[in-house]
């Protein structure tokens, strides 16, 4: 990112000190408040607003380990991109030359999808994810990637026309506060979408990580990710033959934790990837707080939104609302 970049982001309130640059981009430095309260440091050409280690170093494990695995440029087939459309009941001509602010970004599958409809993108992970999504995105559009904390984001409130969030919230200490902190940044009449897990009280194949979870998250997490690089590949084909059975799946399938996507149109080598990936990502997280459809709608209403929906999507709860 060049000098123009942190200038239209995070406004006149800071000061950039360059250490090293590549033509016009800043490689590394600091950033510091004028009034000299904070000072940022920029590293490997990403500003680093929290500690690179913290709660979230799993999803930076996982995200640098398997930096590609779910891009749709990676795959040469749109799955994610038909997630992204579908839930969020977006356009691509809408959101094109649009402030949109990514809370999350993991790798970038996302990121990806938005720069490519040609947004002007701000994301950010708490995680050091962020350098996955960085060599993935860095070079694809108007992006300001920067590592920070949901709760203290370093912009303006009411700066973006649309605000995104999947995959995240229940990764918080408090997600109801978390929607609350993006929420914010959104401008009147602007879009949001958000999804959270569904806690509907039902037996479920995905919820067998609850069984493992008070084990799991206890596990140093370079020895889970490789206990399952060894264990999915083998476990894998009995648990699609549980899954293929017509209702005692959902009881059988939520004993042994496994991301299955057996259903998806994917070699046999993404869907082993994409099972390790994402069975460490539920095994491994700090936090994993589900939220109800009521508790979704309340937060909406809270905010004083009369236009916005509530519906059960591709990864538990979405909530799509245009700011009043």
């Amino acid at each position: 990112m060049d000098k123009s970049q942190y200038e239209k982001y995070l406004g006149d309130r800071w000061h950039i000190n360059i250490s090293k640059n590549e033509g016009v981009r800043i490689v590394d430095g600091q950033l510091v408040l004028k009034n000299g309260d904070k000072k940022v440091p920029i590293v490997n050409s990403i500003p680093r607003f929290v500690e690179r280690e913290n709660y979230a170093d799993n999803f930076g494990l996982q995200w640098n380990k398997f930096r590609s695995t779910q891009l749709d440029s990676y795959m040469g087939k749109p799955v994610t991109a038909d997630r992204f459309w579908k839930n969020t009941k977006w356009a691509p001509a809408e959101i094109k030359g649009k402030a949109m602010l990514e809370a999350g970004s993991g790798a970038g599958r996302f990121t990806e999808i938005m720069l490519g409809a040609g947004a002007k993108l701000a994301s950010f992970d708490y995680s050091n994810a962020v350098e996955a999504n960085f060599k993935n995105n860095a070079h694809k559009g108007d992006l300001f990637l920067f590592q920070g904390d949901l709760f203290d984001i370093p912009f303006d409130d009411k700066q973006f026309d649309f605000v995104f969030c999947y995959g995240v919230l229940q990764h918080t200490p408090d997600p109801e506060k978390a929607f609350y902190a993006i929420e914010k940044k959104l401008k009147p009449g602007g879009k949001i979408s958000i999804d959270v897990y569904h806690k509907d009280g039902k037996i479920r194949p995905w919820k067998s990580k609850y069984i493992w979870r008070p084990i799991t998250t206890k596990i140093d997490p370079q020895k889970l990710l490789k206990f399952l690089k060894y264990f999915i590949p083998v476990w894998l084909p009995f648990d699609t033959a549980i899954k293929l059975i017509p209702v005692l799946r959902n009881y059988l399938g939520a004993v042994i934790p496994c991301w299955n996507y057996f259903y998806m149109d994917l070699s046999l080598k993404e869907k082993v990837e994409w099972a390790v990936m994402d069975t460490f990502d539920v095994l491994a997280a700090k936090y994993d707080i589900p939220m109800t459809m009521a508790d979704v709608d309340r937060w909406f209403k809270n905010c004083g939104y009369t236009n916005y929906e509530v519906f059960e999507g591709s990864n538990g709860i979405v909530g799509n609302g245009i700011k009043p």
